[in-house]
């Protein structure tokens, strides 16, 4: 069986409100991103755009920060994709209560793969400084509790084929407060989900472009996946192509490190196993 080595979670859409979804959801632009998979040895390439970057994702939520993002037509996006050679998936932000709502969107269109990830607990960002849950009123260990109960729903939710970057919470590092005690207990009520529900777990080298400088998940973290008997994915959360690969020798090094020789690859919803490859191999 072909080996493989994946980047499927990634973002052609840049952070300029100003510009219009057709200058990043075009053939030329995806070339970029399919050009820079294969310097990095990537072999299976595919974009999980923000969903909350579409206006369609207003029937699912109402938020400020979504009401601001929420400007380019999904079908768009996807019409993009599909005519390209990359894997056509979504980063689908877990809402708890709109699960029906969600579920619509998300089944309404041909992905290949659905990432899940749970960036808001109620109206607060974890990972961004507006609209903020780190303002200093709220207790650290039950921030982290909360998030990994959600996580937990998430992946229990069926919604998702992947569960995306799922330590986020410590994604500030000190900086956004580390919980007071061992935060294995904080992980179970996630690692149980994932275990009953199947999902594949992403190792994203996100986070070591993030103040907490380390892979998601955590090593400890990871530990309980793999004894849980989790499916992993491998994305780098790339905004731009040149993170397209960002930090895999460090993650395929953690991957071994955590007995890890098989990766998940997506297609149509479907997934199946694959040999994990090595950077460099044909």
């Amino acid at each position: 069986m072909t080996s493989a080595i994946t980047d499927y979670h990634l973002h052609l859409r840049g952070d300029d409100l100003s510009a219009r979804a057709a200058d990043h959801f075009n053939s030329g632009n995806i070339a970029r991103y399919v050009e820079a998979a294969e310097a990095a040895g990537v072999t299976e390439l595919g974009c999980a755009e923000h969903m909350y970057r579409f206006t369609e994702a207003l029937n699912v939520w109402q938020h400020p920060f979504w009401n601001e993002w929420a400007i380019d037509d999904i079908d768009q996006y996807v019409e993009a994709v599909e005519a390209s050679p990359i894997k056509l998936g979504i980063e689908g932000d877990y809402i708890l209560g709109a699960e029906e709502k969600l579920d619509d969107l998300l089944g309404s269109r041909p992905f290949d793969y659905v990432v899940g990830s749970v960036h808001f607990l109620g109206d607060y960002s974890l990972d961004t400084e507006e609209y903020t849950i780190w303002d200093g009123s709220r207790d650290p260990d039950e921030i982290w509790r909360r998030y990994f109960e959600t996580l937990a729903s998430a992946a229990r939710s069926g919604l998702f084929d992947i569960l995306a970057h799922p330590d986020l919470v410590k994604v500030w590092g000190r900086a956004g407060r580390l919980p007071s005690v061992d935060p294995r207990s904080m992980y179970e009520p996630a690692i149980e989900a994932i275990a009953e529900s199947g999902i594949a777990v992403e190792v994203s080298t996100a986070g070591l472009r993030k103040g907490v400088g380390e892979i998601y998940p955590a090593p400890a973290f990871m530990e309980m996946c793999v004894e849980a008997g989790a499916v992993f994915s491998l994305s780098s959360d790339a905004h731009d192509p040149g993170q397209i690969g960002f930090g895999y020798p460090e993650a395929l090094a953690f991957l071994e490190q955590h007995g890890v020789d098989e990766i998940a690859v997506f297609t149509g919803r479907e997934r199946t196993v694959r040999p994990l490859g090595s950077l460099g191999a044909g």
